[in-house]
């Protein structure tokens, strides 16, 4: 984990401010942007490791993207319809697969989808999972969905694991499930396609 210090000289109640308001203040007191760490930090190396195989790179991802993010804080726009986490999500991104990229080749080798992750799609009509075969084009395409949408499509299709697992480990119906799977897959096939063909 990243090693922070919280210091701060008076007793202002800094949970108040919001994270933009933060980022705003830390390019006067510094010591501050520990308060975007502690709130963000469990949840961006949730997203580094899906992206990066190795607890270490992952970490080493987030410490990188926390440094661009306070290095660039004068960069930060807040735009309508984007929250302040998809700016920090969107530096992650572009860190860790720099990482992915610098590191696939001292892998092993990269991993295949398994005919057993696509075959046990609810609809049979998702022809678009046989021609993956390269692991960083679907960990590139994975990485761009919404954090739960990816989550669904991993623990099915990577991990392995049946509906119903997923449903008593992610407290949903199964019905729910097939929904998100649905919607996942939809997802999924146009972050590839648009990654392949642009």
């Amino acid at each position: 984990m990243i090693q922070v210090s919280m210091t701060f000289s008076n007793a202002e109640d800094f949970g108040a401010l919001s994270d933009a308001q933060v980022l705003a203040r830390a390019r006067r007191e510094p010591e501050l942007f520990a308060i975007l760490v502690r709130r963000h930090e469990a949840a961006l190396l949730r997203r580094a490791r899906a992206i990066l195989r190795s607890p270490e790179d992952a970490e080493e991802a987030v410490q990188d993207a926390f440094t661009k993010m306070y290095l660039y804080a004068h960069k930060y726009q807040a735009q309508e319809g984007a929250s302040f986490s998809s700016w920090m999500y969107t530096i992650l991104n572009r860190v860790a697969y720099t990482k992915y990229a610098a590191q696939r080749k001292k892998w092993e080798k990269t991993a295949e989808l398994l005919p057993e992750h696509y075959e046990n799609l609810p609809d049979a009509r998702a022809e678009f999972l046989e021609g993956l075969s390269v692991r960083d084009e679907v960990v590139a395409a994975l990485a761009k969905l919404p954090e739960t949408a990816a989550r669904v499509l991993r623990l099915q299709f990577i991990e392995g694991k049946t509906q119903e697992e997923i449903a008593q480990s992610e407290r949903l119906s199964v019905p729910a499930v097939k929904t998100r799977v649905h919607r996942a897959k939809k997802l999924f096939k146009k972050a590839y396609d648009e990654q392949h063909y642009e």
